[in-house]
């Protein structure tokens, strides 16, 4: 197993834990979709992928068709996406990314939790080069081999798979999304859900103590409406 493999069981358990937030999220990603491609899903890919994800997190369809129809509102206001880079407590190095309709209040909320947990806030490019971004596609893995999947698409970018409990996962670069996507509909896979994730290339270990300070600021973060996914470099030992 590698990196991959690693990074998604230690995030597990924690990311989109919280069953409104989840929808919260997707509604944005619905709205940043529609925006971008129109609202139709047979032609726009990006759109096609939440709707996935939608229903991986059993997300009701009306809820679904409701937050299209809204989206697809010339009075509806779109979301900006922005990353902040910065670093929490003992040179842990965090990723934080937003969906916002108001920069200024984001900055201003992210800015805080940073300093009230004595970390600091960076600027653009300050922490992203240590994270490997990075697109995932799950499918059924039912009568399927992981390494000869991972031998007919290599080809296309993927670089790792591997099964857990919830199907087969294809882990490609960021930039091999669309041409990822496109060889698994081609080729009739189902796919359950995709996403994106940024990488560690490096993780770091702290004493127990220091660890429930960082993720204390970690959660923190997450909690903010406006904060879609927060990724870092701290190597999770605590249960």
């Amino acid at each position: 197993m590698g990196r991959a493999f690693e990074f998604r069981k230690a995030r597990k358990m924690k990311r989109w834990s919280a069953m409104a937030k989840t929808f919260t999220r997707i509604g944005k990603d619905i709205v940043m979709a529609v925006k971008e491609g129109g609202p139709d899903p047979e032609n726009n890919s990006r759109l096609r992928a939440v709707i996935q994800n939608a229903k991986a997190a059993n997300m009701p369809k009306e809820n679904v068709e409701r937050a299209i129809k809204k989206a697809s509102d010339k009075d509806t206001g779109d979301y900006k996406e922005v990353l902040f880079e910065g670093y929490a407590p003992y040179g842990i190095a965090v990723l934080v990314e937003t969906a916002t309709d108001n920069n200024n209040r984001t900055v201003a909320n992210i800015r805080s939790y940073f300093n009230k947990a004595n970390g600091n806030l960076g600027t653009s490019g300050s922490v992203e080069f240590m994270f490997d971004h990075s697109c995932n596609f799950r499918i059924d893995s039912t009568g399927l081999d992981p390494e000869e999947i991972e031998l007919e698409f290599i080809d296309f970018g993927v670089e790792e798979v591997f099964v857990d409990e919830d199907g087969m996962l294809l882990y490609a670069p960021f930039e091999n999304f669309g041409t990822v996507q496109k060889e698994l509909e081609q080729k009739g896979f189902e796919i359950l859900s995709s996403g994106f994730d940024r990488i560690p290339q490096s993780t770091k270990t702290l004493s127990p103590e220091e660890e429930e300070e960082v993720l204390q600021l970690i959660e923190r973060i997450e909690e903010d409406d406006d904060v879609q996914n927060v990724y870092h470099s701290l190597e999770i030992t605590s249960s």
